[in-house]
């Protein structure tokens, strides 16, 4: 065994997965609950998608639960979400059900993983491309690079849609933002109720092209936060998936 053949392998894997991804239809920015589940959705419905995570881990907020507590809460209108994709939960009171928080994040992971969704992380986005008054795709480059600030060119994706997952900041429909395209108002304070309820509600297509989930979602309507409850996220990425899959001219898989 040569050390040299160990990294030819990752190497070469890599670079073949990463090429056939510069050509998406779909990049969703952000591996965050609504991101994957979104993901899922989409994969296992025949649609070539990658998620790109700027951190070194996937799964955004889900892992630590509340303050490092974790298990999350979901609501009952979200049991069939997780059914399908096989996270174990039971019963708490008032129609409110706990699910270990770690076994949430990995099972949803895997299951994107096994549909055919890809996962780049330690990859951000740092810009998007729009063409003809379009978001036509995302512009990646390394985590660290821009954490240390050094001028590297980066690379792009193109796709035809672009799923902004990343949670609280909205971060990649902050790009329009800047360019006067869109308007973000920022989440509003914490509404647990009425933050589940608009998080699906605001779940949408905001520019063309472009689509919000999860906290993300919020963030552009100045809707509330709802803290460690966890199901509209998971019926946000499957609303933004069911959606896509209607303008792509696909008909969703059952099962």
């Amino acid at each position: 065994m040569r050390e040299v053949e160990i990294s030819r392998a990752i190497v070469e894997t890599y670079m073949d997965e990463l090429l056939d991804s510069l050509s998406l239809d779909v990049a969703i920015v952000g591996a965050g609950p609504s991101g994957m589940v979104a993901a899922y959705y989409l994969a296992k419905n025949g649609v070539k998608v990658a998620i790109f995570e700027k951190k070194l881990s996937i799964g955004g907020g889900i892992w630590g639960g509340a303050m490092g507590f974790n298990r999350i809460v979901v609501q009952e209108e979200a049991r069939e979400t997780l059914d399908e994709l096989g996270v174990r939960y039971g019963p708490f009171r008032d129609g409110l059900y706990v699910a270990d928080a770690i076994e949430t994040a990995a099972t949803i992971a895997s299951r994107a993983v096994k549909a055919g969704a890809r996962f780049f992380n330690m990859v951000e986005v740092e810009d998007l491309m729009v063409k003809d008054g379009r978001v036509a795709g995302v512009v990646i480059n390394w985590t660290p690079v821009l954490m240390t600030g050094l001028h590297v060119d980066p690379l792009t994706v193109e796709a035809r849609f672009v799923v902004d997952s990343t949670g609280h900041g909205a971060q990649v429909s902050g790009h329009l933002v800047r360019r006067g395209l869109l308007e973000v108002p920022g989440e509003g304070p914490m509404w647990a109720e009425k933050g589940e309820e608009l998080t699906v509600k605001n779940t949408r297509e905001v520019f063309p092209g472009l689509y919000v989930t999860g906290m993300a979602a919020n963030a552009l309507a100045g809707a509330p936060r709802m803290g460690p409850i966890f199901g509209g996220m998971f019926l946000s990425g499957r609303k933004a998936a069911l959606e896509i899959l209607e303008k792509l001219g696909r008909a969703e898989k059952s099962g």
